[in-house]
């Protein structure tokens, strides 16, 4: 099991519809709307680190509103 964050800035002010999106793909535990330097974190726990690469690149960062994304794989 892998365990990876992703960190979400979005363009609009729409961060409830984007948090429900996210926690819509299939491999996203957990989503949350935060105050810093990003909008939105999203914990996916998946099966392997291509995965990961399917649910951030082809899956969060197509979602309507998100800007950027950057993603961190938990190493414990």
């Amino acid at each position: 099991m892998v365990t990876a964050y992703v960190m979400v800035k979005s363009l609009s002010g729409e961060a409830d519809r984007i948090r429900d999106d996210i926690a819509a793909l299939d491999g996203v535990v957990e989503v949350h709307i935060v105050a810093g330097d990003v909008d939105l974190i999203a914990k996916l726990q998946v099966d392997s680190t291509e995965d990961v690469k399917a649910v951030a690149a082809e899956g969060i960062h197509e979602i309507e509103g998100v800007d950027s994304t950057q993603t961190y794989l938990a190493m414990d």
